[in-house]
């Protein structure tokens, strides 16, 4: 039985002035329940794409979602609110009731660790407790639909993964729709179960996490440090691309992963196995669209 569609797209463009800001030539479905990441570098067209599902942005093609846009749970990179009430009356006015009468806004309060805050103008939070606010009335909402758009913007790392920890688990165990946003690869890890990746307004790729895994860097990964030892004891096997400070060895069968491990036990070298890592897949399906577009 085929998931509902919650959003689908066809042959989307954008353009600014005579810039095209984003070209989605196939079609793309979001399906209840996906989690999906949206990733890229800057301006690879993500904002832009957000903005065009909600109408923000004039577009060429087709976008059709299964609930309209006041429906939809939106955190953008940026919220205003009033500098002169406190929070707690924010919340109360934005969702139009007293805090006391929505259990759904206590239970986000207790889980984003919220309390010290209520008392607090907004001007006098934290970047964390910005977000939490603004994470907190999306929230609240109970949509089926929620799109967050660079949540973490301008955090420090400590702050960044402790609210992706608490997003992480708040929607654990949701049959929620997401559409989350993000430059940084390690946020998206336990939360995304597909990703779309965006280049210059274009799609490098889109599928389940372990599919786009398993095709641009096979069964799993060895990574290591970059080092000049480590480069030659490994100028044998499989290279892919990998950020600067490290080698990443790419197998595809058990006798592969065996024979990689045994010269890295044999030299004493350290290393971390995955099959799961964004980042790596990103930037080899990266390479081969690049590739693919020289030739």
């Amino acid at each position: 039985m085929q998931n509902e569609i919650m959003v689908g797209i066809e042959k989307l463009n954008v353009h600014f002035g005579n810039v095209q800001a984003l070209c989605i030539r196939e079609p793309i479905k979001i399906e209840k329940g996906d989690k999906l990441a949206v990733i890229g570098s800057n301006g690879a067209g993500k904002t832009t794409l957000i903005n065009a599902l909600l109408d923000i942005v004039p577009y060429e093609g087709k976008i059709e979602k299964a609930v309209p846009n006041e429906k939809i749970g939106v955190h953008l990179q940026f919220n205003k609110y009033n500098t002169f009430l406190k929070i707690k009356d924010i919340i109360e006015t934005i969702l139009d009731a007293k805090i006391s009468d929505l259990p759904k806004t206590q239970e986000l309060i207790t889980f984003f660790q919220f309390e010290e805050s209520l008392n607090k103008r907004f001007e006098q939070l934290s970047g964390g407790q910005k977000q939490r606010l603004t994470l907190i009335l999306v929230l609240s909402q109970d949509t089926e639909l929620v799109f967050f758009d660079e949540v973490t913007t301008g955090l420090d790392f400590e702050t960044r993964q402790d609210l992706i920890n608490l997003i992480n688990r708040w929607y654990e165990d949701k049959k929620v729709t997401l559409c989350y946003v993000t430059h940084y690869y390690e946020e998206i890890d336990n939360l995304a179960t597909k990703v779309l990746l965006l280049e210059k307004g274009e799609v490098i790729a889109h599928g389940s996490k372990e599919e786009l895994f398993k095709k641009y860097c096979g069964k799993g990964i060895i990574v290591l440090k970059n080092t000049p030892k480590n480069m030659e004891i490994t100028k044998n096997f499989r290279h892919l691309v990998a950020p600067p400070q490290d080698i990443a060895l790419s197998f595809h069968n058990t006798a592969e992963e065996k024979e990689i491990l045994a010269v890295l036990s044999e030299y004493n070298v350290d290393y971390k196995r995955s099959s799961n890592d964004v980042e790596i897949m990103s930037a080899n399906a990266k390479a081969a669209w690049l590739k693919e577009k020289q030739q």
